[in-house]
């Protein structure tokens, strides 16, 4: 065999191998640019989870109405239900306690704001773009590159609080407390808790088990990098001194670029381990003790990053149905015919890589995984940015028949 065709059969292999186990791409939106991840909730009561995103480079925020499990693969119905300037992230919270769902984003660049998007009273009105109305925070206007937001009801007084966290100079990652009137938006304060690098996620679960949430965080970089959680003094602490900052616990992948985390029970002793993205191409999971205070075992995945891009995401969870969780991973730079989706399958005390997604698509974001077509199966909900693939889901070819 002459030269030419031996790399042309080597470069057929490699596409054929990242295409591998394909799943079908249904696209909910692509229409503008940048899709910035993606924030579930039922916000019209039909028993359907909708969506919230961010379009970073597009300048958008809008929502997605789950149009039901017949139509899932069509176009969503939509709203633009607020412009404002590099939003990193999109979440719905009824701020006001009116019952019509709101949504709050959060914009780095020149921006560097957090934003409530006011839903119109009535759900029926929730895609009439026009009855929504957009104001800041002024108590955090300009103070970071605010990249997340966690609604939690903090201080059992007002309604609903933000924990929000950001990147760059003057990073931290702090509360903003709700007032008696949530609609003035002046009378919200900003009460910080930890100085960060680079927030990447955000997670309310209560890890020590004393019956209130706690926060996960996964900090990028800065002085501290890796994965830890604040410590929740309990609501009459909060509520007595709002200013008092969480106690910081180290749970694992310290000085690693590390991205998005999970949480999950993988081992089914009743505890959620975590799972996250470190750079260029691994997973780690984390493991708690009895004393989840003190550091967490940690096990390293490495994946070949000749078929796959460089890691972003993570999501566990049984995509074949078979009792055992999966780890869905979603990366950046997938070019050159790599996969930007995969997962990730437990062998023995190896983790198996398996393309999802084919080579479309170069930078893909957070992952969610939802039975959006009613058919008992999980699939994957993400975003992508440099294809303009938009925002969309891999249909899970496991409840198929034939399928393995």
């Amino acid at each position: 065999m002459l030269r030419w065709e031996w790399i042309v059969l080597f470069f057929f292999c490699s596409s054929l191998t990242a295409q591998e186990g394909a799943w079908t791409r249904h696209t909910i939106d692509n229409s503008s640019r940048g899709a910035d991840g993606v924030r579930f909730l039922d916000v019209n009561g039909d028993g359907l989870e909708d969506i919230a995103t961010g379009w970073e480079e597009g300048g958008l925020i809008r929502i997605y109405l789950h149009p039901g499990y017949k139509k899932a693969t069509d176009r969503w119905p939509l709203a633009t239900v607020g412009r404002v300037k590099s939003p990193e992230d999109a979440v719905f919270c009824d701020l006001d306690r009116d019952g019509a769902v709101d949504v709050v984003s959060c914009c780095e660049g020149g921006n560097r704001k957090v934003f409530a998007h006011w839903a119109p009273s009535g759900k029926g009105k929730y895609l009439e773009a026009a009855a929504w109305e957009t104001r800041s925070f002024s108590a955090v206007d300009n103070k970071a590159r605010w990249m997340f937001a966690l609604p939690m009801e903090l201080d059992g007084t007002a309604g609903m609080d933000l924990v929000v966290g950001a990147k760059g100079p003057g990073a931290c990652v702090g509360w903003l407390r709700a007032p008696s009137d949530a609609r003035d938006m002046r009378a919200w304060t900003f009460h910080s808790w930890y100085q960060a690098g680079w927030i990447m996620s955000l997670i309310s679960h209560d890890v020590d088990g004393d019956g209130d949430s706690d926060v996960v965080v996964s900090d990028r970089k800065g002085k501290k990098p890796g994965v830890l959680w604040l410590e929740n003094p309990g609501r009459k602490a909060v509520s007595e001194n709002p200013g008092l900052a969480w106690r910081e616990h180290r749970m694992g992948a310290s000085g690693k670029e590390v991205l998005f985390v999970s949480l999950y029970d993988l081992d089914g002793d009743g505890r959620k381990e975590a799972a996250v993205t470190a750079k260029p191409n691994r997973v780690i999971l984390l493991y708690p003790g009895e004393d989840p205070r003190k550091p967490w075992r940690e096990e390293l995945i490495e994946y070949p990053l000749d078929r796959f891009g460089r890691a972003k995401a993570v999501r566990a969870g049984d995509l074949d149905g078979d009792g055992a969780a999966e780890l869905a991973v979603s990366c950046e730079s997938a070019s050159g015919g790599k996969s930007g989706v995969f997962y990730l399958r437990r062998a023995g005390k190896k983790w198996i890589p398996r393309g999802l997604s084919g080579p479309a698509g170069v930078k893909f974001d957070r992952i969610e995984l939802r039975d959006l077509d009613g058919d008992g199966d999980l699939d994957l909900i993400t975003c992508e940015e440099r294809d303009n693939l938009g925002v969309f889901w891999y249909e899970n070819p496991a409840g198929k028949p034939g399928a393995k």
